[in-house]
């Protein structure tokens, strides 16, 4: 035999593939209760616990960085609005508080591993305004792309309510309950919001303001004008699901002709990088001799901006909107 295998990896193999079949196994049994977990939203957990709507409304404002009565909490209304929209359920009490314990942490991590106070407040401050900051846009993205994908059977079920006989309120409501987050839990509260006193037109225009999707305006705008001169809306709503269904596959093809330019950009910024990397690994003291001088910190600095520039410039170019 060319190689020989040993008994003991043989035995190691093949207890790890026994552990991989019996993981899998568990994981197969659960995977049909913890889907339906999974799909129920978290409006409809809340109100098993709290029969209460009302105060369940409340309830879902305060976590969502509103007051009582749905308005802003925080004086600066973008801000605010950028909590509201990443549909973070801290609050806002709760969210300072954990921002105050990063920024902490990271002052105290930087100040023990560098002996810098400079260095230590910059790492507190960027804990504090950038990083969040960047996080809650990433939120609100991916909420919003889910809420997107969701709209069109959202619509779809609105129409064969209508079609049933049912008014909007009641459509509005088997939304809330036959769809998953995200928006299953927005249409329970514009349910609730109907409920205890706010017109449809003014309860749509606030479910676009805490999610602020493109496709939303549509919806909003159909349902206004039927509330007040009439109209077949569930026609209106049909069509307006075509379009969108229309528009995501747009954007698919749109993000396929674009990939390689994704993929450009990943490869040359990732390049220098791993290259890098390999020739610390391979020879460490390739750049021993210059690694504290000035001019090389000035160097990466000038390279690393140069690098972010041109990403920026080719997300611009594989990335507008439709």
């Amino acid at each position: 035999m060319p190689f020989e295998l040993d008994a003991v990896h043989v035995v190691y193999l093949f207890a790890a593939l026994a552990a991989a079949l019996f993981a899998e196994g568990v994981y197969l049994l659960f995977f049909t209760a913890r889907s339906y977990r999974r799909n129920i939203n978290r409006r409809l957990r809340l109100l098993d616990q709290q029969p209460n709507r009302e105060s369940l409304l409340e309830q879902v404002r305060r976590e969502r960085g509103l007051s009582r009565g749905g308005d802003y909490r925080l004086p600066l209304v973008a801000l605010n609005r950028l909590i509201l929209q990443s549909g973070l359920t801290l609050g806002i009490g709760r969210l300072a508080l954990c921002l105050g314990l990063a920024a902490v942490c990271a002052f105290a991590g930087i100040f023990l591993l560098r002996g810098d106070l400079l260095q230590a407040l910059l790492a507190a401050v960027l804990s504090l305004t950038l990083l969040p900051y960047l996080g809650l846009r990433i939120l609100r993205a991916r909420r919003q792309k889910a809420f997107g994908a969701q709209f069109p059977d959202a619509l779809d079920i609105i129409v064969r309510s209508l079609r049933a006989g049912h008014p909007v309120p009641v459509a509005i409501t088997m939304v809330a309950r036959e769809m998953p987050d995200p928006i299953g839990s927005e249409f329970g509260i514009v349910a609730d919001e109907i409920t205890y006193g706010a017109d449809l037109e003014t309860g749509m225009r606030n479910l676009y303001f805490r999610i602020g999707q493109d496709d939303l305006p549509l919806f909003v705008t159909a349902v206004a004008i039927q509330s007040n001169t009439g109209g077949n809306l569930g026609e209106i709503l049909e069509n307006l699901s075509a379009v969108i269904r229309e528009r995501f596959k747009m954007r698919r093809k749109i993000r396929a002709l674009a990939a390689e330019g994704r993929a450009s950009a990943l490869i040359l910024s990732s390049l220098p990088i791993v290259m890098f990397l390999i020739v610390q690994v391979i020879t460490p003291e390739f750049y021993g001799s210059v690694w504290h001088e000035d001019i090389t910190k000035m160097a990466l600095a000038a390279a690393g901006a140069w690098m972010a520039l041109g990403n920026f410039i080719m997300y611009r170019m594989v990335n507008f909107r439709i």
